[in-house]
This record gives C-alpha cells, sequence and structure tokens, in this order.
C-alpha cells in the first residue's frame, strides 16, 4: 500500500493505478471504525483500484478546540487499510490541501445553510471546499460516503451535479454499535456514563419511523423524538428535521413516498448525528 502526501505523489500514483481499471476513493479524517471499513469494502468490490484519504479538515469545524480534540492514530489507520487491500492512501499536511493564498471555496448555497447546517455554520462550505480539491487531486471515476451524514451527502450530490464533476457518487447504510449507536470517530471522546445513554438517538429515529409507517404525521413523530431524547438527562437535542428524500425540501403533514430524518444532539458537549430515511 502506498502512502502519498503530496499532491503530485497522489497523482503519479493514481496515473499508475489507472492501468488496473476504475479508481474509488474513500474520503476520511481518519480514526477509522468499521463504518469506514464498509465503505472501503464497497469500493473494492465496485473498482479496480482503491484510494482512501486521511485528511482531517479544518474548514469544517467551527471550534478550534473540536478540530484539536478529534482523534488520530495513523499507524493503525494504515494497518486497517493495509489488510483491507487499499491500493494507496492520501495523507495530506494542510498545507498541501489549502495552499499560500488560497481564496477560492464551494458552496451550495441553500443546502449548506439549512437543517444542520443552522447547527454547524459554515460546516458544509468547508466539507464542499475539501471534498472538490479531494476529487480535483484524485480524479476517481466513484466517491463513497455513508448514509449517516444525510445532508452532507446531499450537499455533495448537488455540489458534483451542479459542477459537471465526472465522478460518481455512492452512499453506503450507515453501520451501528451492537446497541444501535451509529458508528463516529465522535464516539472515542464520549465519556462512559455519555456513551451508554447515547443510543437514545436511534431509539428515537426507531420509535419516529414505527409511527410514521404506522399513519402518523411527520408533527407527532417529530414529538415522538423530541420526548424521547428529553427523557435521557445526559442528551441535549439540537434539532430534528424531516426533509423529502428526493428535493431536501421540508417535509410537514402526512406524506407518501421516502422522507429523511435527521436529528443531532450534544452529549457532554461532544455533537453527535443520526438519520434515518423513511418509506411508506
Amino acid at each position: 500500500m502506498k502512502i502519498c502526501r503530496t499532491v503530485e505523489d497522489m497523482r503519479a500514483t493514481v496515473h499508475a493505478l489507472r492501468t488496473k481499471g476504475e479508481i474509488g476513493l474513500v474520503p476520511t479524517m481518519g480514526a477509522l471504525h468499521a463504518g469506514h471499513m464498509s465503505l472501503v469494502a464497497q469500493a473494492l468490490k465496485e473498482n479496480q483500484g482503491v484510494v482512501t484519504s486521511i485528511f482531517v479538515n479544518p474548514t469544517q469545524f467551527g471550534d478550534p478546540s473540536d478540530l484539536e480534540k478529534y482523534p488520530r492514530d495513523d499507524d493503525a489507520d494504515f494497518a486497517k487499510l493495509e489488510a483491507a487491500g487499499v491500493d494507496a492512501v492520501f495523507l495530506p499536511s494542510v498545507d498541501q490541501v489549502y495552499t499560500d493564498g488560497d481564496e477560492t471555496i464551494v458552496e451550495t448555497t441553500g443546502l449548506a445553510n439549512v437543517f444542520h447546517g443552522l447547527v454547524r455554520p459554515g460546516h458544509f462550505r468547508g466539507v464542499a471546499t475539501v471534498v472538490t480539491k479531494l476529487l480535483n487531486i484524485v480524479g476517481p471515476d466513484q466517491v463513497y460516503f455513508g448514509q449517516k451524514d444525510y445532508q452532507q451527502l446531499a450537499v455533495i450530490r448537488r455540489m458534483v451535479q451542479d459542477l459537471h464533476m465526472p465522478v460518481v457518487v455512492r452512499d453506503v447504510p450507515t453501520a451501528r454499535d451492537t446497541d444501535g449507536l451509529a458508528l463516529s470517530s465522535r464516539n472515542a471522546r464520549l465519556t462512559p456514563e455519555h456513551r451508554a445513554v447515547a443510543p437514545v438517538l436511534n431509539r428515537a429515529l426507531v420509535v419516529a419511523e414505527e409511527a410514521l409507517q404506522g399513519g402518523a404525521a411527520i408533527e407527532y413523530a417529530a414529538d415522538l423524538i423530541k420526548s424521547t431524547i428529553a427523557a435521557e438527562p445526559l442528551a441535549d437535542l439540537q434539532a430534528v428535521d424531516f426533509v423529502d428524500a428526493a428535493t431536501f425540501d421540508q417535509a410537514t403533514g402526512d406524506f407518501c413516498g421516502a422522507i429523511g430524518i435527521m436529528i443531532s444532539a450534544l452529549f457532554g458537549g461532544i455533537l453527535l448525528i443520526d438519520q434515518r430515511e423513511v418509506t411508506r
């Protein structure tokens, strides 16, 4: 497995991999867990060459202390990726991605500033900008993201469509721990007490999904989510949003088709998100 630390090395490595066939890219911020590895596994199934990037992107963090505390373990990540059969890892420094005098940003002006974008202002601008850079550097045929980051996935799909990027966006179902908590690198920062109660997010989504599939209105399902999380004193609900899965418009009342439910909550200062797509 090749470890590339510069843009030039990454591009040369991808050029060589092209002789094998299609290239898949799995962008990550490291601290890899089973959720990341499910993306890698899907990429390995669908491509002849697979590249994983590890880059903790500073522009998507609103709080500098959150960036500083983000978990990092490159050696453990390398071992997992090599065992899986990844061809190359892109591990750039910040100045490789954001060069001196860098002043260009990429933003989906609507999607970046609604729903979860209101909880984390500027977050999706940072995501769209860094993903654009990674796509331009690697030039993959397919790029892989998890469904847990539901709005992020919508932002990236819109960006790729609007900018006519020659890449296919693939999504992979949310990976969960045995107690239902969506896997996230942030979980490692939870105290034992907060980790024990964090599965309340998934429980709230399950209750809402059951109500919706039983014919309940969206407003009733939203109240169920709020009451379920309010019953857990260590959880601080930040947002509950229901969106049309096709348009990402806010969904209300009765519905027919598919909707996405997005929730976010703080657990001792650590923001966790979860999602569920419901069809009826």
